[in-house]
């Protein structure tokens, strides 16, 4: 959530060089998203502040009749005439901090919907035709024949079944079966003792359902509800990433600046309806309403978040390196970046079956949008220093099933099998091929 007090400063924004409302009209713009949202808010942030005063004006004059009302008493002189006056105050009162707190709740709306400031760094752009190439890593793999996609693949070796999956469930989920659900369980093994090994973080097994107030915490709610899976009769929604539950881990929590960072990983199947997206990448396993991923979640101080976001970025990136496929690192674009990020690196690996690049992770640094809505807060070392809100970030380390997809088809071979990475052959026994 955006900071109201920043954007109601008249003092320049020392990034920028503007005012903080003209700053954020122009992020507005450049993310294809209203700018006059900007003045529809502080405009009743004023009215907000009007009501109360009001009101608070009203109670003083209450309070200076009530002591009139109390020396007429005590001195057993008639009051009812000021009684009837302070009766008639209390109503006007009690109806002005009604307005007044109409009018909060409408505003924390309007800051729930709107996005978070763009770092100054992200490139202008309207799509992701206009992200900037950051890096490029490892060679395309050459083949003697004409390489498959990964759901073909999958049919010819036995190892997908999509036609079941609709019988059992419906469209976009599948089942994986004997070589690749080995090679998935061991991806998951991978990426999980990398992280929690091998780059200092906490692994987690967190609930699979969150409520309302964790989905807000993250900012998928209000504005994303039609993307979650929520179960019928409960404030429970099926988790879209475990990003969600290890946000929320220290929600409405002040840690002290020591505990920082804290940093957490967890593998997770993760639920979307993929609303919007239908007629998208419908074959496969590219876009399903069910797929597993290993998430990393760092919640840091403010002065860190820049450098933890590129670290963060090599962490996600060191699981690629070892299974030796070939990626890109771009910096999105205003125009394609997530709605919570200020900051946010695509890993896009190449899929020779598809003659292209997908992504296989989001590296996102929240700023303190997400800690200003879930409450997570640290307090200094200086005793006298009010608490502050802990930068937040998270990526996925990587997504599972897009990285098995890469598996096949940057390691396919000519009859249809899989070469199994060198990497995974401990976890698998030895197993050489699928």
């Amino acid at each position: 959530m955006i900071d109201l007090k920043w954007l109601e400063s008249d003092k320049l924004d020392e990034k920028w060089g503007m005012l903080p409302r003209e700053v954020y009209k122009q992020n507005l713009s450049h993310r294809g998203a209203d700018p006059s949202a900007v003045d529809k808010i502080l405009e009743m942030n004023e009215a907000r502040k009007k009501k109360v005063f009001e009101a608070d004006t009203q109670k003083a004059e209450l309070n200076a009749i009530s002591k009139q009302v109390a020396e007429l008493k005590k001195n057993k002189q008639d009051a009812s005439d000021i009684i009837s006056k302070t009766q008639e105050i209390s109503k006007a009162v009690k109806a002005l901090m009604q307005e007044a707190d109409e009018l909060d709740q409408k505003l924390k709306y309007e800051l729930s919907i709107i996005p978070n400031q763009c770092a100054k760094e992200v490139p202008v752009g309207k799509s992701e035709e206009d992200n900037q190439l950051v890096k490029e890593w490892g060679a395309k793999p050459e083949f003697a024949f004409k390489p498959l996609e990964h759901y073909v693949l999958g049919e010819k070796n036995g190892t997908m079944d999509f036609t079941k999956a609709g019988q059992v469930t419906g469209a976009r989920f599948a089942f994986l079966k004997g070589g690749a659900a080995k090679l998935e369980r061991a991806l998951i093994q991978l990426m999980l003792d990398t992280h929690a090994t091998e780059h200092g973080y906490e692994e987690f097994v967190p609930p699979f359902m969150v409520n309302s107030d964790s989905l807000y915490g993250t900012s998928n709610l209000p504005k994303f509800k039609e993307d979650l899976f929520k179960l019928e009769g409960f404030d429970y929604f099926l988790i879209p990433t475990a990003e969600v539950p290890l946000t929320n881990y220290h929600r409405e929590e002040i840690l002290d600046e020591a505990q920082l960072p804290k940093l957490f990983t967890a593998y997770t199947p993760c639920f979307r309806s993929e609303a919007g997206s239908y007629g998208r990448d419908t074959k496969g396993l590219i876009r399903q309403h069910q797929f597993n991923k290993v998430e990393l979640v760092k919640i840091c101080h403010p002065e860190e978040s820049e450098a933890q976001h590129e670290k963060l970025l090599s962490e996600a990136e060191s699981i690629l390196q070892k299974l030796e496929l070939h990626y890109q690192v771009v910096s999105l674009c205003t125009g394609d970046i997530s709605f919570g990020a200020q900051k946010c690196y695509d890993i896009n690996v190449w899929l020779p079956g598809q003659n292209a690049y997908r992504e296989i992770s989001s590296c996102s640094n929240f700023g303190s949008f997400q800690a200003r809505r879930a409450g997570i807060r640290f307090r200094s070392k200086d005793p006298k220093a009010k608490p502050q809100f802990c930068h937040t970030l998270n990526g996925s380390g990587l997504a599972v099933g897009r990285t098995l997809i890469a598996i096949y088809e940057n390691y396919q071979n000519e009859d249809g099998s899989i070469t199994v990475p060198k990497v995974l052959r401990p976890y698998l026994n030895g197993l050489e091929r699928i």
